[in-house]
């Protein structure tokens, strides 16, 4: 049986404004320079030993976890390896070579990892950092699990054409030719060789289970944006790689409001330092 979203009217708006809190703070163009410099540090190593891909070394890299996700969830393999590509300049740009991060995925108040700064549709923009370039790809997976894209997951998982309007549709980018760039990328380099057609009972079953997961992850993350609107003090130790924005993302504030809680006159934090981080 197909399952519908529903999430309340009242759990969608306070996630809604949770959200929007999170971008409405700003950080420092000496902090996100610091915090850059922090996560360059952290990866020297894997971005001193890093070789350059061409378009057809990524697809080689990364096709096999691309399979393994539309497996799991139903997103076309090309569509994915498509997306890797256009995002990450295959491989080879900045967010990418430092942050592993090959699709352009930005920070929220869901993401509790470490941020990386750069100008994009907005002055330094949060983008997620991860340990492993197949973090990113199994985060994408996770990122697409919310309701404004609960219509894609009832697509043929072979259907890259939906995908690639369904994106751009539901909002995962703002080029209005992206879903025209992905469908070039996949016929320029045959990508759709990776996709798998499934049965109609296996697509039955596969809805089932990713639109559960999509109605659970939605419900849990309106229950945390509750929890933390809760008037109870609560403190936050600052840690390395930290910064005002960073932490005011995690926890749902706005910059302004974590400075006002804590008397803070200007953005700079120190490790250890203990922050308000509740109204």
């Amino acid at each position: 049986m197909r399952r519908s979203i529903y999430v309340p009217l009242i759990i969608l708006s306070a996630l809604s404004l949770s959200s929007c809190a999170v971008h409405n703070g700003l950080i420092s163009n000496r902090d996100a320079h610091r915090n850059n410099q922090e996560i360059q540090r952290t990866n020297r190593d894997a971005i001193a030993g890093y070789t350059p891909y061409t378009s057809l070394t990524y697809i080689d890299k990364f096709k096999t976890i691309a399979i393994q996700e539309m497996n799991l969830y139903g997103i076309p393999a090309s569509i994915t390896i498509a997306q890797g590509l256009f995002e990450s300049g295959s491989g080879n740009g900045e967010l990418a070579r430092v942050a592993n991060n090959h699709f352009g995925i930005k920070c929220n108040s869901e993401w509790k990892g470490k941020g990386y700064y750069k100008d994009d549709d907005e002055h330094n923009d949060c983008f997620r950092v991860y340990d492993r370039p197949e973090d990113s790809f199994r985060d994408h997976s996770e990122f697409l699990k919310r309701p404004r894209y609960a219509k894609l997951f009832q697509l043929d998982k072979n259907d890259y054409e939906g995908w690639a309007n369904g994106l751009k549709a539901a909002g995962y980018a703002t080029n209005p030719n992206y879903p025209q760039l992905l469908i070039n990328i996949i016929k320029k380099y045959n990508l759709d060789q990776y996709d798998r057609p499934e049965t109609d009972d296996q697509k039955e079953k596969r809805e089932d289970r990713v639109l559960t997961q999509i109605n659970d992850n939605a419900i849990t993350a309106a229950k945390d944006s509750v929890i933390q609107t809760n008037p109870v003090s609560k403190l936050y130790t600052v840690v390395s790689g930290d910064t005002l924005y960073s932490i005011s993302k995690r926890f749902g504030l706005t910059v302004d409001v974590l400075k006002q809680l804590n008397n803070l006159t200007d953005n700079n934090i120190k490790l250890g330092q203990k922050l308000v981080v509740t109204k």
